[in-house]
């Protein structure tokens, strides 16, 4: 995906009005004024929210002249998808060393412990000894 589409899919998922209207058109294709409903906000504010979604590639209008109806386009979605993958996949790696590092050190205390008791225990029982 290219800098420049990448960028306009975030800036445009940045927004909770737009991330909420991407929410309803997951379940199939709404007019403008369905889309509309839920929001406590002007015609016009609604179709700069459209247009950013449609620019971003987010949104493609329908054939139906009278309704013009709004549909999800996925390919936007995947290609941002896919690039996040890849930082998943860091990350992922990242945690997986920081747990097994933190296995070692319970380890290496538990281990630590045990000797330490041991060692009480053996001072314990020979300082007893000498006082009795």
């Amino acid at each position: 995906m290219e800098p420049d589409n990448l960028n306009a899919t975030f800036a445009a998922l940045a927004d909770p009005t737009r991330r909420a209207i991407l929410a309803r058109l997951a379940s199939g294709e709404a007019s403008v004024n369905e889309l509309a409903e839920p929001f406590s906000m002007s015609q016009p504010a609604i179709s700069k929210h459209l247009k950013v979604l449609e620019r971003a590639g987010l949104i493609s209008r329908g054939r139906d002249a009278q309704r013009r109806p709004r549909q999800l386009e996925a390919r936007p979605l995947a290609e941002a998808t896919k690039w996040l993958e890849g930082y998943r996949q860091f990350w992922e790696g990242q945690f997986q060393r920081l747990d097994a590092l933190l296995q070692e050190m319970k380890s290496f205390d538990a281990k630590g412990e045990k000797s330490k008791a041991k060692h009480k225990t053996h001072r314990h029982k020979r300082h007893s000894a000498r006082t009795h």
